[in-house]
Parts: structure tokens; C-alpha cells; sequence
């Protein structure tokens, strides 16, 4: 994890994983691999922490991988987890707000991007909406996401799938590699 002078707030505690009341803990999926990835990593994660609503409680390592269904440089990624007032959707549009600010194109299915952040977990929500769906869909099959999601929470549920840990062996294949 990094320390609170380069993206994070150090190692959780079980207590950490615990919202405050009034509070949700949210897990944010952070990727990029155009431009200065690494830096637009670390700016989404300062833009989470200054997005009303959020309050950034600690932030993965960084880590670099190869594209999966998609082209292009390797990813630097990293997981985020918040505690917010704000309701999913609203949350999901804040975290796509962060992305335009980076120039955030979509022209097609898996495109390579300057930033993108995905709402992986919502408490222990199971949402499946018109514009978004919770747990991510893709989670368990995604190393660059269980990876850093297991060193933020090691012993986390999603819900709907169980423990995330009995997913990190049918993805090891997957090249992750700590910066």
C-alpha cells in the first residue's frame, strides 16, 4: 500500500473496513494506460478524496499489467476504498466525472483509456440497473482488480460470489506486477 504522501492511507484493520454511520464503504477500481498512467492513477485517487461525499480510507499499491481484451500499453491499476454519503449512481457519476476530467473517450468496448474508475463495491449492495451494475460483473475474473482489492481487504466478501480470495487462483496466469 502506499503511504499517505503518495496515494494511501496505510494498511486496513478490520475496524478501518467499517463505515462511519451515515457512511457506505465503496471499492473504486482505478486503471489507465495512456498518458502518464501512473499520474493519472494518483491524481483519481486525490480527486476521491476531494470529491464531496468521500472520504478516501485507503489506497492499494500500484500495479502494472497487461491488457485484458484490449490493446495497447500495459495498465498501471490500484484499488481504492472510500467511505461516501453519496447513493450509488451518484457515485458512479462522480467517478465518471473524474474520468472526463482526464479526457475519458469511449469509442468502443475495452478501448484503451487515460482513466478509468470502476464502482466494484457498494457496501454490500447487489445492484443491477440500466447504468450500473454491483458487484462489477467482471471482478472475479480481473487479476488487476482482485490483486490489489485483496491486499486493501484480504479476508473480503462480494456479495453474490463469497469470498474473493477463492477467485485469486483462476486468475494467477494474469501478469501483475507491484511498482
Amino acid at each position: 500500500m502506499h503511504t499517505v504522501t503518495t496515494a494511501g492511507l496505510g494498511p486496513a484493520s478490520l475496524k478501518d473496513e467499517q463505515a462511519p454511520f451515515g457512511f457506505t464503504i465503496a471499492y473504486i477500481g482505478i486503471g489507465a494506460n495512456l498518458g502518464d498512467a501512473r499520474a493519472n492513477v494518483l491524481d483519481a485517487l486525490d480527486r476521491l478524496q476531494r470529491q464531496p461525499g468521500c472520504t478516501l480510507m485507503a489506497a492499494s499499491g500500484l500495479y502494472r499489467t497487461a491488457p485484458i481484451d484490449s490493446s495497447g500499453d500495459d495498465y498501471i491499476n490500484a484499488v481504492a476504498r472510500i467511505a461516501t454519503t453519496l447513493g450509488a449512481e451518484t457515485l458512479l457519476q462522480a467517478l465518471q466525472a473524474i474520468e472526463q476530467a482526464h479526457g475519458r473517450e469511449r469509442p468502443y468496448r475495452n478501448a484503451p483509456r487515460t482513466l478509468d474508475l470502476d464502482l466494484l463495491l457498494y457496501g454490500d449492495a447487489v445492484i443491477d440497473s440500466a447504468t450500473l451494475t454491483v458487484p462489477h460483473p467482471r471482478m472475479t475474473e480481473r487479476a488487476f482488480v482482485l490483486v490489489p482489492l485483496l491486499e486493501l481487504a484480504p479476508a473480503i466478501h462480494i456479495p453474490g460470489h463469497g469470498a474473493a480470495a477463492h477467485y485469486a487462483a483462476g486468475v494467477a496466469d494474469q501478469g501483475v506486477s507491484p511498482l
